[in-house]
């Protein structure tokens, strides 16, 4: 059992790293392409950013039902594997479409409406038949923090591989539509290839199993509001993620057009991704030590002093440095514990009422991830526009005090009311604590040995 944890263990996080590549070059890099390289005029990119931020939130709402569906699926592989791969193969062409810069005006903003909405859906399945693989791997809490722990570290790979080398890939090359394109085609080809570690190498019957009467539309609106839970555990992640894409989505214009050196953009986010990733090694030691509500209370510690130095710190690359490490490090620690908050949610909605639903109860992060990257999206466009950055006919070459201020405002303030926000709400809450959970599995026992 040991052997087959382990294994399972490993490439479920391996699967990330591909996959974490594939979300963080749209999420991070899609609207930096329609700004600053496709140079599309004011109105043209003021329509294309809000259809990012509504068609988000959108689909958001449609990933309970992706969950339901995938719920319902019953194959000889089970139902998270069909799902992994078929909304993998298809955000994959239609990620190639975004990138591919088709049409001029009310041309452009159309088939890039289309093209986001069907790519965020069929992203969405992948999602959720991923991550719903975590509950079902394990119910020991301790085996869901290695394994949480080891795919956050490698999503988190993923994710910094493209952080860093997007900027000085693409400008080496020419920094060109044509030259985007082709970067967008290698990263889904990784994504792709990638996973093959969870499709053919995680193994367990109960991966494949469909034994699970169905589940219907009601059945699934109970699973969701009943769970008081989920819901709480919901308010609060999505607080936090509206914080967190925020202040990820601004880093490359905070480089840019407060410190004044984009060059340095890419320095900073390697000193942040290996302090992230070292956070992440060392967490189930630190989980050791700390129960759940002290390691959130320090990450939340950790974020506020990061930002209280982050606001003063473009005077100086070190102390943009120290204060994006506090911020990230606590992010991190955050960022593994909601995860398993998220997991935990599954027995107490099979405790409270009766049916396990891992994939609808999974169905809330990539919703409340489409909800954070929207008004994350939103509050950057808005800035890019009333900052001074983005004018009619291109990008601003400067912008004056008032719109750096503007800029630090939305870069820092708004993601820290959030995230404290989001704070508050686990504390006055979130009740499933570890002595909890042991009780709820125990009762669980019991009943099905009745």
């Amino acid at each position: 059992m040991q052997n087959l944890d382990k294994r399972n263990r490993i490439h479920f996080g391996l699967g990330t790293i591909g996959r974490d590549m594939f979300y963080a070059f749209e999420a991070n890099c899609l609207l930096y392409f329609l700004s600053d390289v496709l140079s599309l005029p004011v109105w043209v990119f003021a329509a294309a950013s809000m259809i990012l931020s509504i068609m988000r939130i959108f689909d958001a709402f449609n990933d309970p039902i992706t969950g339901l569906l995938i719920d319902n699926i019953r194959s000889p592989w089970g139902k998270f594997k069909p799902a992994i791969l078929v909304g993998g193969v298809l955000s994959a062409l239609f990620s190639l479409i975004l990138f591919a810069g088709i049409g001029e005006g009310w041309v452009f903003v159309i088939l890039f409406g289309a093209a986001y909405l069907l790519w965020d859906i069929t992203y969405g399945i992948n999602d959720i038949g991923y991550w719903t693989l975590l509950p079902v791997l394990s119910s020991d809490q301790k085996q869901r923090e290695k394994t949480g722990a080891f795919a956050r570290i490698c999503a988190n790979i993923g994710m910094y591989i493209v952080m860093v080398a997007w900027q000085p890939v693409t400008q080496m090359l020419g920094d060109t539509p044509t030259v985007w394109f082709w970067c967008a085609v290698v990263v889904a080809v990784l994504f792709l290839l990638g996973l093959l570690f969870p499709l053919l190498g995680i193994k367990g019957k109960q991966v494949t199993q469909t034994s699970q009467e169905s589940t219907s539309v009601k059945q699934m609106f109970r699973a969701l509001l009943k769970n008081d839970q989920l819901m709480w555990t919901t308010l609060a992640m999505g607080l936090f993620m509206v914080g967190y894409c925020t202040t990820v989505n601004f880093a490359v214009y905070y480089m840019k057009y407060l410190f004044g050196n984009e060059g340095m953009y890419v320095i900073l986010v390697a000193v942040v991704g290996v302090a992230q990733l070292g956070t992440l090694s060392v967490y189930p030691l630190v989980a050791r030590k700390l129960n759940r509500r002290s390691l959130y209370t320090l990450g939340t510690v950790l974020v506020l002093i990061g930002y209280a130095i982050f606001f003063f710190a473009e005077i100086s690359i070190v102390l943009i440095a120290f204060g994006a490490v506090l911020v990230f490090v606590g992010q991190a620690f955050i960022q593994t514990l909601m995860l398993m908050f998220l997991a935990d949610t599954v027995e107490y909605g099979q405790w409270k009422l009766g049916k396990r639903n891992e994939s609808i109860t999974f169905s809330i992060q990539p919703l409340i991830n489409k909800i954070g990257a929207a008004l994350a999206t939103g509050i950057v466009s808005l800035t890019l526009i009333f900052s001074g950055i983005k004018i009619d006919g291109g990008t601003a070459e400067a912008i004056d005090s008032q719109g750096k201020l503007i800029v630090k405002l939305a870069m820092f303030a708004i993601p820290l009311i959030m995230i404290v926000l989001g704070y508050i709400v686990y504390l006055k809450k979130y009740k499933i604590s570890e002595k909890f959970y042991a009780e709820m599995l125990q009762d669980l026992e019991a009943r099905e040995t009745k």
